[in-house]
């Protein structure tokens, strides 16, 4: 006797018509398929519904079940038929079912042989200049493009496909099998034109049959300004030629930026470091500063310190969305002379002496109001 209500299982009436059974299946299907949820009591209801609408889908299950017996109980000879994979469980009629290929045991038809072509990944290198104003690059690369002898059909000239002979052009071959619950048909892609419903008898000699070939290409592409070190651009449908004849693919450049010599970038910043000698620190000087827009005048002012930064606005790379450019950030590094002769060493004690900075040789002198000595003051207070 039946020990499981498969119309409460499904949520539908005892009166319900085929399409409502089917409209409640798919509906609980894609709530509980393990692709979507992989809990193992989630994958125990869905086993479970899917011999619910097993049952309830087919006519002469159905009226089996209406009459008291539940054609997937264990028979009094042992033998079950319940799950998947077992006799009398056709898993290709519920995959039909879930992604909508009609009844049980119905068709799919023949498989679209043309499919689109692979997206490739490009790595270009650029200089900082390049990045930060843009260029217009020629990009070589290898790929699959359209085979010109065929155009993409992969017959050789003058011939055409012809229809399978195995499936006679729907793609797919089927099998009766006898079960205790009577004859169970399933499907399968044909074997001899891979589910295609066509084959090539006499193929392209150029691409054997595929309907593209490979080759190295060059692209003249448009690098924008402000792009920087890892930055990604898509050329949407200039990738590889699908198989016979397909659409392309798309093209992803993936921007490398040089080091530079001078120039450290932060973002949109520029960022770099000057070392200037002591005396230009302490009176000032103008120099040449070369900058990626060329060469421009800078002032120090006199008593700049070491650590001191010269911002240039708007010296930096451009904004990737247009609105501006970065800064230019000169960091100032002053530089004491390590090594002096005798007459370079009595200049500066000479100068020291007149700022009040000088200090016997080799120790602070007590009580000297000289730089030396503060500094001694203030380290020792702590």
């Amino acid at each position: 006797m039946a020990a499981r209500d498969y119309y409460e299982i499904l949520g539908v009436r005892r009166d319900a018509t085929k399409d409502e059974i089917k409209k409640a299946y798919r509906r609980l299907a894609r709530e509980l398929h393990p692709d979507v949820n992989p809990d193992p009591t989630t994958q125990e209801r869905f086993k479970e519904v899917t011999q619910a609408y097993e049952v309830l889908s087919d006519e002469n299950k159905r009226r089996m079940f209406d009459m008291g017996h539940d054609p997937f109980a264990p028979s009094g000879g042992g033998g079950g038929a319940g799950g998947f994979g077992a006799a009398g469980f056709p898993f290709d009629d519920i995959m039909n079912a879930f992604f909508g290929g009609g009844q049980p045991g119905g068709g799919r038809g023949p498989r679209d042989r043309v499919r689109r072509g692979r997206s490739i990944k490009v790595r270009i290198e650029l200089d900082l200049a390049e990045t930060a104003f843009g260029v217009t690059k020629d990009v070589t690369f290898p790929t699959a493009v359209l085979c010109a002898t065929c155009q993409g059909e992969g017959t050789a000239k003058g011939t055409h496909r012809r229809t399978c002979d195995m499936c006679q052009g729907r793609g797919e071959v089927s099998q009766v099998t006898r079960s205790f619950l009577g004859q169970v048909m399933t499907t399968r892609p044909c074997p001899q034109c891979a589910g295609q419903g066509s084959v090539i008898t006499d193929p392209c000699a150029d691409c054997a049959g595929e309907g593209r070939v490979r080759e190295k290409v060059t692209r003249k592409v448009q690098i924008p300004a402000g792009v920087e070190d890892g930055t990604q651009i898509q050329l949407a449908g200039e990738g590889e030629v699908g198989p016979n004849g397909g659409p392309r693919g798309d093209i992803f450049l993936e921007i490398v930026q040089r080091p530079h010599p001078i120039f450290e970038r932060r973002g949109d910043d520029l960022h770099c470091t000057i070392t200037v000698p002591m005396t230009a620190a302490a009176l000032g000087a103008s120099f040449t500063f070369e900058t990626l827009d060329g060469t421009e005048e800078i002032d120090l002012r006199p008593g700049t310190n070491s650590g001191h930064v010269i911002t240039l606005g708007g010296r930096g790379t451009r904004h990737l969305d247009g609105s501006g450019r970065g800064d230019l950030m000169i960091q100032v590094d002053v530089e004491t002379p390590g090594r002096l002769d005798e007459e370079q060493e009595n200049l500066l004690r000479k100068f020291a002496e007149l700022r009040g900075e000088d200090h016997p040789p080799g120790k602070f002198s007590p009580g000297h109001g000289g730089l030396f000595s503060r500094l001694r003051d203030a380290f020792g207070a702590r």
